[in-house]
């Protein structure tokens, strides 16, 4: 396995300390990720997306949604009530899953909604004032200081 060395960005970047983190995970992402259930990531406008996940068979009750250390996690377990039920060909699966997704700083999750067989999840981007861009006035060298007389101490 390759290893990279980041050193060299430290150098010229302030603040970006979840970058080899995020770098780390990707490097090192498990190469069989769960496949079940399928989802869709859409973006629906400039700081807009949606998570859609296909969670046919399962109930609000059976869903969990939950964000936790910039984690999205969404998690579902089907109750047991199919012991009387006899399946000719069983292929809806209802199994237990749990996906877990990565959010950026200042993403929150805005609301959930389970409707026709697929859970979607809204997300939206939202810069706090103080991290939004601002201009700074740059004074001009022709203007002359203000001159404060020195009074004498004694």
């Amino acid at each position: 396995m390759r290893s990279l060395d980041f050193a060299p960005l430290h150098r010229a970047s302030i603040g970006f300390d979840q970058i080899a983190d995020l770098m780390d995970r990707a490097l090192n992402a498990d190469t069989r990720q769960p496949s079940y259930p399928p989802y869709n990531i859409e973006k629906t406008a400039d700081d807009a997306y949606r998570i859609s996940i296909a969670v046919a068979g399962f109930s609000e009750a059976d869903l969990a949604v939950e964000v936790r250390e910039n984690a999205l996690i969404v998690s579902a377990k089907k109750a047991e009530d199919d012991a009387e039920r006899a399946y000719l060909h069983r292929g809806i699966a209802t199994r237990a899953f749990e996906r877990r997704f990565t959010l950026a700083d200042h993403v929150r999750v805005t609301g959930a909604l389970n409707e026709n067989g697929m859970l979607h999840i809204d997300l939206k981007r939202e810069i706090p004032e103080t991290l939004k861009p601002r201009r700074i006035e740059i004074a001009s060298t022709r203007s002359t200081p203000e001159v404060v007389e020195a009074k004498p101490v004694n």
